[in-house]
């Protein structure tokens, strides 16, 4: 069984601790806060039943 102590060869990311240090010094920012989308769409499809609404009203009276 081969030992592997050659320095080069080591994790990237350094022992755990040496990580946990790393993130909590450098927070990844906070992505800011995305607007809901669900009212645009509601008040989307309304406007396009009333338009549809008042377009079968003339054509039935015209």
């Amino acid at each position: 069984m081969t030992q592997n102590n050659d320095p080069n060869n080591m994790d990237p990311a350094g022992t755990t601790q040496h990580f946990r240090r790393f993130v909590d010094e450098n927070p990844e920012p906070e992505e800011p806060a995305r607007r809901p989308i669900l009212p645009l769409v509601l008040a989307g499809l309304g406007v396009v039943l009333a338009i549809a609404v008042v377009v079968a009203l003339v054509m039935a009276f015209a």
